[in-house]
């Protein structure tokens, strides 16, 4: 029974830190999601050993919900395996970064053409409200986390939700670096632009509109984060 207390005061004080207390979610899924956001937010850098009895202890869960929970941030490209050092958080290199964007670029025009002959007003609404939102906030995270409700909201249009997830997973690859660097790149109000441009072109129904600028947004985005990388790599000297 001491268990299951440590366990329960454990994971409520750390839902409560990341906000998931969200009762339908399985204990591996919230694992994963605490786990996802401290890779997303920096906190778990590229290249970090995930040392799975600490993670246990500190979540004060079984060793197989924790391994259930880095299977699936592996299964998004957050997490690698090794031979003798087990679970560590991937690290992106410029080449990895450039073929993500590639693979984004497909799955969005593609969710896009499907999505803007179902969007209603009432979406449309919802996209610029969260562009607003966006416009009000200096943080780099919650400014990531609008980004992806601005396309989720367009998106989710297509019904399509297992192209969505896969949309999701991509994102979540090249967020973490465009959350921690936004600023320095100065991309923020350049996107904000472009996603106005993006929403003037889909309440127009003008699709091709609409897959001209999302390929310019994704095109800035990409050379952005090249570059970031690039920079990296120099001070690294790797």
């Amino acid at each position: 029974m001491a268990k299951k207390t440590y366990y329960s005061e454990n994971m409520k004080n750390i839902d409560q830190k990341y906000q998931t207390m969200i009762p339908n979610r399985t204990l591996p899924a919230r694992i994963a999601h605490i786990l996802r956001e401290q890779i997303l937010s920096g906190e778990l850098s590229g290249g970090a050993q995930l040392k799975q009895e600490e993670l246990a202890a500190k979540f004060g869960v079984s060793m197989s919900a924790l391994r259930e929970a880095l299977k699936s941030l592996e299964a998004e490209g957050l997490v690698c395996f090794y031979p003798n050092r087990g679970a560590v958080v991937s690290a992106l290199s410029g080449e990895e970064a450039q073929e993500i964007f590639d693979i984004r670029l497909f799955l969005e025009l593609g969710a896009l053409e499907l999505a803007v002959p179902g969007l209603t007003a009432t979406e449309l609404s919802e996209a610029a409200r969260i562009l607003k939102a966006a416009d009000d906030t200096t943080d780099a995270r919650r400014w990531g986390e609008l980004n992806w409700q601005f396309h989720e909201t367009l998106y989710r249009c297509a019904k399509r939700p297992k192209l969505l997830a896969l949309i999701r997973s991509m994102h979540n690859n090249v967020e973490r670096y465009m959350r921690l660097y936004l600023a320095a790149m100065n991309y923020q109000a350049k996107s904000q632009a472009e996603h106005r441009q993006l929403l003037a072109a889909c309440a127009r129904q003008d699709i091709q509109a609409a897959r001209n600028v999302l390929r310019r947004h994704m095109a800035a985005a990409s050379d952005a984060l090249a570059e970031y990388l690039a920079g990296q790599k120099q001070e690294t000297g790797r």
